[in-house]
């Protein structure tokens, strides 16, 4: 089956169909009890954010805007201040139920958006009415004067409730957005939920503060039309929004070009540098880093051979036997790659990583032959990626090696060549996680070299963690034990 159209487990599945049961009782009694709620507050309401969800672009600027960015969270946080608790969960559910979504899953996707921010609503109303019901906003009309609860001197005070309530929003969002991870995707419960509370918080308390005024205003004797004013800083949020992401394209086509100029390069490992990546990005999330690292790291293991570009291509294609000369000229791939990235600000972590995935624990490995925590996290990380990657790519003359097997000999070489705790994060991913092998194409166009050929019948491939080809594994960094014996005799070369 088509990864595009595999199924959802069956945690997920259950995970969704109890948080919409869970929204539809908060809603209930507004549902039970149409006379007591106060449609003219939560009609105008839902519809302002299924305009917001439902809007495909940043129109002053014309850039997309991300999806579920929560740029307009306030409206939501508004019915929290102005509605009871079951009036308003119901106020997301259109929005969020016509929302833009992937198109894998979107009718669960949908389903699980609009039952989240329900139950986050109702949670805030709930603990916003707990804190002091005397907070609660006059009618509207109400003018400013000592009777209006807008403006008496009480007023600072509807700061803690609205403080609250952002908070309580953001924890169920951010709950709810590490079981359905866990579930669907089976990531391990820290790297879930670690730092989702921290980075929401803050950006979740200026939401409530929004709220609160659009909540006051829409109280105040100008009425709801005063409120809107307030969706002048949420334009310009969303506006950040857009900015930022279209950033990230930015970065993501650079990261891309620089790809494609490498597998044009050396056709023969096109893909490896993708799959290195995401291999990097399993690592990253096992160990419970954030977002940003995560991505950092993904980034340095899709660039780790950038450096190959400043290999004359004669080399990278050569099917004999390398001479000590050329390995020394391909050893100085991992240095051209740090000067490739050097003045590309977003990719400053990424650096140490393309300039040192070479190196060994033990202190064999190159340029600079560094120890053991000598080596940086990222370069260590990137260089299990990169040795499992090769193990379990197959090419046209050797078969892949099953994940299995792959996983076994890193941990063999654990401690001497690979860092034992990202080995052992790897595994743990794995467990998890399908990994499918890669197919590649050798650079000949189906001719396999004489060498390779005698190899593979000579003996089976004893393919080990080198993280590289074996006719160029000592230029690449393949350590004396993890080499293909046999093919380097056929290809002329001393045994390791």
């Amino acid at each position: 089956m088509r990864a595009g159209r595999a199924r959802l487990p069956w945690a997920a599945r259950g995970l969704i169909v109890c948080a919409a049961s869970g929204a539809l009782w908060c809603a209930a009694p507004a549902l039970l009890d149409p006379p007591g709620v106060e449609w003219g507050v939560l009609v105008p309401l839902a519809a302002l954010y299924a305009i917001c969800e439902f809007a495909p672009r940043c129109p002053l600027m014309g850039h997309k805007v991300p999806g579920n960015m929560g740029a307009f969270f306030p409206v939501l946080l508004t019915g929290v201040f102005l509605l009871p608790p079951a009036a308003a969960a119901l106020v997301p559910l259109p929005g969020a139920l016509i929302g833009r979504v992937e198109p894998r899953h979107a009718a669960a996707r949908r389903a699980w958006h609009a039952a989240q921010l329900a139950l986050a609503a109702w949670a805030s109303a709930q603990v916003c009415a707990l804190i002091d019901g005397s907070l609660s906003l006059p009618a509207q009309g109400t003018g400013p004067g000592p009777g209006s609860a807008a403006f008496v001197p009480g007023f600072p005070a509807l700061l803690v409730a609205a403080a609250a309530a952002a908070l309580t929003f953001c924890a169920v969002v951010t709950t709810l957005d590490g079981a359905v991870l866990v579930a669907a995707e089976r990531c391990a419960l820290r790297a879930a939920w670690r730092g989702q509370f921290q980075r929401s918080a803050a950006p979740q308390l200026l939401h409530g503060l929004v709220g609160l005024m659009m909540a006051v205003l829409w109280r105040s004797p100008y009425g709801p039309a005063a409120a809107f004013f307030v969706l002048l800083p949420m334009y310009i949020c969303c506006w950040v929004f857009a900015q930022y992401h279209r950033e990230r394209g930015a970065h993501q086509s650079t990261i891309r070009a620089l790809v494609q100029a490498v597998d044009i390069k050396d056709r023969y490992t096109r893909g490896h540098s993708e799959r290195v990546g995401r291999a990097s990005a399993l690592i990253a999330r096992e160990l419970g880093m954030d977002d940003e690292r995560t991505e950092a790291l993904r980034f340095a293991g899709i660039l780790h051979d950038v450096g190959k570009l400043g290999v004359p291509t004669r080399l990278l294609r050569k099917e004999g036997p390398l001479t000590p000369e050329e390995r020394r000229v391909i050893e100085l791939h991992p240095e051209y790659g740090h000067e490739v990235v050097r003045g590309i600000g977003f990719l400053e972590e990424a650096r140490a990583a393309i300039l040192h995935h070479h190196e060994r624990l033990d202190g064999s490995g190159y340029p600079y032959g560094l120890v053991g925590a000598e080596i940086p996290e990222f370069a260590r990380v990137v260089a299990v990626a990169d040795a499992f990657d090769a193990m379990t790519s197959t090419r046209s003359y050797r078969r892949a090696r099953p994940v299995g097997s792959a996983v076994a000999e890193l941990k063999r070489c654990a401690g001497t060549q690979f860092d034992p705790r990202m080995v052992t994060a790897l595994s743990r991913a794995l467990d998890r996680r399908e990994w499918s092998p890669a197919v590649t194409a050798d650079r000949t166009g189906g001719n396999v070299p004489m060498a390779r050929a005698n190899a593979e019948r000579a003996e089976p491939a004893r393919w080990v963690a080198d993280g590289s080809e074996s006719r160029r594994s000592e230029a690449d960094g393949a350590p004396a034990d993890a080499t293909l014996k046999a093919e380097e005799a056929n290809a002329g070369r001393p045994p390791a």
